[in-house]
């Protein structure tokens, strides 16, 4: 499946009026999926878009974000790419939209299952709090270019294996939330 493109996903989001660019709409979605097995592709579009529903040509664009994320996630190979603007954009936009795309995936955290993501343990603690301080992340101007560029490459990986090592690490909070539980 091919990569979704930035600039095409942020424009449809922009007509729908969505509130979210589309990094935070993405690492929202990485969010939900990672802390909720039932979070469904209608459930994303409600988080995402003030009515819930999108044009038919949104929403086949979106469904394919839906699918290429959830089957990167559950994937064996580590596949998971977020959605940032490419390479040629400033720096500056680039690492604004990762902080975004780290606030996202800790709001999908917080609506799924996970109550309080802050109070993990373990290595899913740190990475939550790692990205926490990734969503505040800006340039520094005091650091080269060659500098800060190599530093948001590797915050970017960072937060990519940080992304899917928490879809593993989550893995039986998931399974908890989707069991049917029993009346009393």
């Amino acid at each position: 499946m091919a990569r979704p493109d930035y600039s095409h996903i942020q424009h449809l989001l922009a007509e729908e009026r969505s509130l979210v660019d589309a990094a935070e709409a993405h690492g929202t979605l990485a969010g939900c999926l990672c802390a909720a097995a039932s979070h469904r592709f209608e459930d994303w579009l409600g988080e995402i878009l003030p009515a819930g529903k999108a044009t038919p040509v949104t929403a086949a664009a979106l469904e394919e974000v839906y699918a290429s994320t959830a089957g990167a996630l559950d994937g064996p190979e580590m596949e998971l790419e977020l959605l940032l603007p490419s390479d040629a954009q400033p720096l500056d936009a680039r690492a604004a939209a990762l902080a975004e795309w780290c606030q996202g995936f800790l709001y999908g955290l917080g609506s799924g299952s996970i109550d309080d993501a802050s109070r993990l343990s373990g290595g899913a603690g740190e990475i939550v709090r790692d990205f926490a301080e990734i969503s505040r992340a800006s340039v520094d101007e005091s650091h080269g270019e060659e500098s800060n560029e190599n530093a948001y490459a590797e915050l970017v990986e960072f937060v990519r294996v940080g992304a899917q090592l928490l879809y593993e690490e989550l893995a039986g909070a998931r399974q908890r939330v989707a069991e049917p539980q029993p009346l009393h």
